[in-house]
């Protein structure tokens, strides 16, 4: 670009979830170096080119990258030929539970593109509002945070969707190298099987928490492992002429990658079985845990804000709350450490000291199958994590449509 900001097409904002959103310049090329990732999904997972498919972006629109690369990827993908339709509400639950019912019945497949606590607080609207969801052959494309295996099973169940290893996917990406990676059946199928086997989960990632799985394409976006601290190196290696070439950038994510071999290899000998008659491409595996501001400290162990996540997909909670929390430390008058979280509840339940309870015992049973530091290292009796619960929609703590912060 020479300097000039004048060259780029279009200016996108980042999310803002580690401090003040940054402004990135862009040119079309961005989005055609990485719309290999949605085309994986609409052919692989859903063959779009066959069938007539409305997708419906709910990520947010505005300045902000999410909704507008997405929007600006799939519109490319029409221009080869994909039967795709998109509406573009963004983050607007009444423009959405208003658009759905009246496209998706004239067409054979519906996608719903949005972070995780977002399409769930869709879902659940539409359930309370009587949308019946499983009549539409509804998809979800996720970004931006982890979500549990339990999640992926609640939302399977509450839309009906056909086939839990191609319609509930994910995809990596950040504002700056665009879509990095995205979920297979393959790799949704691996991650199901160790959220199952945590000490083989364990192993293969060196953490007590399941992260993001993603199948990446080395000869779009290189992934290495930084040497000293761990975190994700991305190179954008086949994108010409960009608004701003990031070359061997440090992403700031925790996570590493794995060969396709040695993957399979790793869980051969564990005891996994591929599922029968699944096709899927030889390519290399990529792991995700997030910034790692998403933990927290309490006795010398560290807590994941996917451990909580766990606890509160599970069925006792599923329908008393969002699945959105804050999770913090709180020291008491002596000084004593214990594990804190404040959690959304689902729109129209109410409080109480009997659910308070309840969601501080699941969470600890959770937290204690998956984080074994937890169960060591935690005294017996400071364990069982302080709970507080909010009402759905909180502007303190958890703002309708906005990205909220998972520690304080």
């Amino acid at each position: 670009m020479g300097g000039s900001l004048a060259a780029a097409d279009f200016i996108h904002e980042s999310s803002g979830s580690s401090g003040q959103p940054t402004l990135w310049p862009r040119t079309c090329f961005d989005e055609l170096a990485v719309c290999d990732r949605f085309e994986q999904l609409l052919w692989d997972n859903w063959q779009a080119h066959k069938h007539s498919t409305l997708a419906v972006v709910c990520l947010p629109m505005g300045c902000w990258v999410g909704g507008l690369f997405t929007s600006l990827c799939l519109r490319f993908l029409t221009l080869k030929g994909y039967k795709l339709t998109l509406v573009t509400p963004g983050n607007k639950l009444p423009d959405i539970l208003q658009l759905v019912p009246a496209l998706a019945p004239h067409y054979e497949q519906t996608v719903l593109f949005g972070y995780p606590p977002f399409l769930k607080g869709v879902v659940d609207a539409g359930i309370a509002a009587g949308l019946p969801w499983a009549d539409w052959n509804v998809k979800m494309v996720l970004a931006g945070e982890v979500f549990s295996e339990e999640w992926r099973s609640l939302m399977a169940q509450r839309l009906g969707v056909r086939d839990i290893l191609r319609d509930i996917v994910s995809l990596y990406g950040t504002a700056d190298a665009g879509v990095i990676g995205n979920e297979t059946p393959l790799s949704v199928a691996i991650r199901r099987w160790l959220a199952a086997h945590p000490e083989a989960a364990a192993e293969l990632f060196g953490a007590q928490r399941l992260p993001t799985l993603v199948q990446y394409d080395p000869f779009s976006r290189l992934l290495e492992t930084h040497p000293e601290d761990g975190t994700l190196v991305v190179s954008s290696v086949a994108t010409p002429h960009t608004a701003a070439p990031l070359l061997r950038y440090c992403i700031g994510d925790a996570g590493g990658t794995v060969s396709y071999s040695d993957m399979l290899e790793f869980l051969k000998q564990r005891g996994f079985k591929l599922p029968a008659g699944l096709q899927h491409r030889p390519l290399p595996f990529a792991f995700v845990f997030g910034r790692s501001f998403w933990t927290v400290s309490v006795f010398g162990c560290n807590v994941y804000v996917e451990n909580i996540m766990s606890g509160l997909e599970q069925p006792e909670l599923a329908g008393s709350t969002t699945g959105k929390f804050v999770l913090y430390v709180e020291e008491s008058a002596d000084l004593d450490s214990q594990l804190a979280l404040r959690v959304e509840l689902a729109p129209g339940v109410q409080p109480s000291t009997q659910l308070e309870q309840q969601v501080a015992a699941v969470v600890l049973r959770e937290l204690r199958r998956l984080n074994s530091e937890y169960r060591s290292y935690v005294p017996e009796d400071k364990q069982m994590p302080i709970v507080r619960l909010h009402p759905y929609g909180d502007p303190g703590w958890f703002p309708v449509g906005l990205k909220h912060k998972w520690t304080a």
